[in-house]
């Protein structure tokens, strides 16, 4: 390894500056997680129930990729017929779910059975089968995310093209809120890679996580709990009214201008 960044290391291995440097990521990673605190699950099983209700579905079920196994997993799922599926997985070009995802095309099929894409034993699997069929693809700038499913009408009308553009709607919200559920794991993957980068070949089993936990022993202070409780409550304020968001961020930002000008006099202080 090439040395420390910066400082004396901190047990051989990392300085202190290093060490802060991660605490300051960890906080910052533990502000996101607390402002999309189960957001994410909430938002997607509000949608899958809220186009059961719409479409007057059977069922609505969301599979999201998972690139580590390339498969689609289906994570949450509503209506009468849509529980069995929950937690089943698809190879990603497996099926219709599976077309759509690496197609990126929408489809709307009065007769699934008769489709060769269709995938008939992995239907059976969540002990439904659906006759007709919905599906759009969940996609954002950054490629696939996954696929959104409606089957089966239940006054047995056929999915036309203004239910694929409705689905789309529900899927692009359902994109925006998988993108923010991953801000924590995807940050903290980063850390964990940066820091193997760092040690090299001294990086033993274990001492990644010792790292971590080093960087975060004090995020549960008196003054980081007073920020934690702001988190908390800044979470809260989404459900209010614009007009009220606009001067609770009027109030925000003037506190962050006063501590910033009460810090910079703070530092001409010190160095005099």
């Amino acid at each position: 390894m090439s040395g420390p960044i910066g400082g004396e290391p901190r047990d051989g291995r990392l300085s202190d500056n290093a060490v802060e440097a991660l605490r300051a990521v960890a906080r910052r990673v533990e502000v996101a997680r607390r402002l999309e605190s189960g957001a994410g699950e909430a938002v997607l099983r509000s949608i899958v129930d809220a186009t059961v209700a719409i479409f007057r579905s059977e069922a609505s079920s969301l599979a999201l990729y998972d690139p580590s196994a390339d498969r689609l997993v289906f994570r949450v799922a509503a209506g009468a017929q849509g529980q069995g599926v929950v937690g089943l997985s698809v190879p990603a070009t497996d099926g219709l779910v599976g077309y759509v995802f690496t197609t990126g095309q929408a489809l709307a099929l009065s007769d699934v059975a008769n489709d060769a894409r269709f995938g008939r034993a992995f239907a059976e699997q969540t002990d439904y089968v659906p006759r007709s069929i919905v599906a759009v693809p969940l996609v954002d700038e950054e490629g696939p995310l996954g696929v959104l499913e409606v089957l089966d009408k239940r006054d047995g009308s056929q999915f036309n093209l203004h239910d694929i553009e409705l689905a789309t709607v529900f899927a692009a919200q359902a994109t925006v809120a998988i993108r923010a559920s991953r801000v924590e794991r995807e940050t903290a993957q980063l850390l964990g890679s940066v820091l193997n980068g760092l040690l090299g070949d001294e990086a033993e089993s274990g001492s990644i996580d010792e790292l971590v936990a080093a960087a975060v022993a004090d995020l549960a202070g008196d003054d980081e709990g007073r920020l934690w409780a702001l988190a908390d409550q800044v979470a809260r304020l989404r459900r209010v009214a614009p007009g009220q968001i606009e001067l609770v961020t009027e109030i925000i930002e003037l506190m962050a201008r006063r501590a910033d000008r009460d810090r910079a006099v703070g530092n001409r202080f010190r160095s005099r």
